[in-house]
C-alpha cells in the first residue's frame, strides 16, 4: 500500500478520515501530523492539552509528528515548520498526506498548493461528503468526541463540552454546519473505531479566550470514577 501521513487536529472529521483511509485499502498511514502552539503546550486551534494529545496517538497506535510553533505565528513561520516535520518522511519517498476537509475548495487548494511545492499531494476521502450523513455516521458507529472550542459569533458557547451525541446535533441551529465546518466548533475524539482504548477525560474549566469559548480536558486516570 502506499504510505501516507494524515494531518490531524485530533477531532472528530480527522478520525472520520483517519478511519476512511485505514478502510480504503490503498494507503498504509504512517502517522499523525499535529500543530502544537509551544507557548501554551496545546493543540494549536482547538486547545486540547499536548498530554491527551499524545495519549490519543497511542491509542490509535500511530506515532505522532509535532508541528511546534509559537503563539501567533506568521502563517510563514507555520509553513516553515511543517516542511521541516515532513522533510524526514518526503525525503524517504512518502508523497501523500491525508486531510479530513470538507468542502472549503479555499482551504483544499492551499493545501494543494503548498504540498505540491514540496513535491507531495493530498488526499480527501472526505470530499464533498453529506455533513449530516457525517454527524449521523460519528454516532452511529459509535464514535465519542467532545466540543473543545466554539465560536460564539456563531454558535452558542454552552456547546462547548457537551458530547457529540444524538441531542448535540438535534439542538444545532439552523444554519450551522452538522460538523462545524465552517469553524463553528471544534471537537476532541476520545474512541471508536480503530482506537485501542478510550482516552480518559473529565472537563475542566470552560472560558472565554482570544474570542473563542474553551472547553479544557483533562486526563482522569483509567481507574477513576466518571
Amino acid at each position: 500500500m502506499t504510505p501516507i501521513l494524515m494531518s490531524w487536529s485530533a477531532g472528530k472529521d480527522s478520525a472520520l478520515a483517519l478511519d476512511a483511509l485505514r478502510a480504503g485499502g490503498e494507503f498504509q498511514v504512517e502517522g499523525l501530523v499535529t500543530t502544537v502552539t509551544e507557548d501554551f503546550d496545546r493543540i494549536s486551534m482547538h486547545g486540547v492539552r499536548r498530554s491527551l494529545l499524545i495519549a490519543q496517538a497511542d491509542a490509535l497506535g500511530l506515532p505522532l509528528i509535532e508541528v511546534r510553533i509559537p503563539r501567533a505565528a506568521s502563517n510563514e513561520i507555520y509553513e516553515a515548520a511543517l516542511a521541516r516535520a515532513l522533510e524526514p518522511y518526503r525525503s524517504r519517498g512518502l508523497r501523500h498526506v491525508g486531510f479530513g476537509d470538507l468542502f472549503l475548495r479555499d482551504i483544499r487548494a492551499y493545501r494543494e498548493r503548498f504540498l505540491a511545492g514540496l513535491g507531495m499531494a493530498g488526499v480527501f476521502p472526505l470530499w464533498l461528503r453529506d455533513t449530516r450523513a457525517l454527524a449521523e455516521e460519528l454516532v452511529r458507529r459509535g464514535f465519542r468526541a467532545v466540543a473543545v472550542c466554539v465560536d460564539p459569533r456563531q454558535l452558542d458557547g454552552s456547546f462547548a463540552g457537551r458530547w457529540l451525541d444524538a441531542a448535540f446535533f438535534a439542538d444545532l441551529p439552523t444554519g450551522v454546519d452538522p460538523c462545524g465546518e465552517n469553524g463553528e466548533f471544534h471537537t476532541f475524539v476520545v474512541d471508536g473505531p480503530g482506537f485501542r482504548n478510550a482516552v480518559n477525560v473529565e472537563l475542566g474549566p470552560v472560558a472565554l479566550r482570544d474570542g473563542f469559548v474553551f472547553a479544557d480536558l483533562l486526563e482522569r486516570s483509567a481507574g477513576a470514577a466518571a
